[in-house]
């Protein structure tokens, strides 16, 4: 049977990335977003729909989710995964990079969820996954509005979960603590980055991308009658 359509946000490296290619081995069709659609491209996916999309633009957004399903059919899976990291103390943090977290990282996914719920309760079928954070349950020093901006997304998270439950529509979200990936480039205080690198480094950098890519294979793949309503993962050396 074909198997239905799978949109991934942020999908050019990292968590997306590994995403992409997971779904994309078990034969799934994807629209793959980010802003830099020729790291999608590279990746070379057979049925994949690569779009150059900022996820703070519903209009573009809305019009690629459209343009992939006229082609595979209507969405079953959305992975908001897009999101920022720009680590300051308040005091120090540029009101851009401030608005910009909320920007990305809460209106993005907002806009995701508002380009396909609609269909997803019509149809009585569907699971988006919210990547979120640890963050979006305790908070860190340094971390003041990105924390901020992962509460946020737990809360609607779990909030949407009850009203799209009896139509069927599973929502889950993904809350790992450090992972291997590039979220780093965008911190500009040096002292922060650093302190950052190094604890990483005392737990072998944390999770791959590989592991979160596997555990959405998994949250998706359990029958619709099987919500996983959050997952938060570290790696076991981890300790807070």
């Amino acid at each position: 049977m074909k198997k239905p359509l799978v949109i991934i946000t942020g999908a050019s490296s990292g968590i997306g990335k590994a995403a992409a290619i997971a779904f994309s081995k078990e034969g799934y069709p994807l629209l793959l977003i980010a802003r830099r659609k020729e790291l999608l491209e590279q990746l070379q996916l057979p049925e994949a729909i690569c779009a150059q999309v900022d996820v703070t633009d519903f209009e573009s957004l809305n019009n690629a989710i459209k343009a992939a399903e006229a082609q595979y059919g209507p969405a079953d899976l959305l992975i908001n995964n897009a999101g920022i990291m720009p680590l300051d103390k308040i005091y120090d943090q540029p009101l851009t990079d401030q608005y910009n977290l909320i920007d990305i990282n809460i209106k993005g996914v907002l806009n995701g969820i508002h380009a396909v719920v609609n269909g997803m309760k019509e149809r009585c079928h569907g699971t988006i996954i919210n990547v979120s954070s640890v963050a979006g349950r305790y908070t860190f020093a340094n971390h003041s509005v990105y924390c901020g901006t992962k509460y946020a997304v737990h809360a609607i998270s779990e909030e949407i979960r009850k009203e799209l439950g009896q139509f069927n529509v599973r929502v889950s979200v993904l809350a790992p603590a450090i992972v291997d990936t590039n979220l780093l480039t965008s911190v500009k205080n040096a002292n922060i980055l650093a302190s950052y690198q190094a604890t990483k480094k005392e737990i072998d950098n944390g999770l791959k991308p590989e592991d979160l890519a596997a555990m959405m294979l998994y949250v998706y793949q359990l029958p619709q009658r099987i919500a996983i309503k959050e997952l938060v993962t570290s790696a076991t050396n981890q300790l807070c």
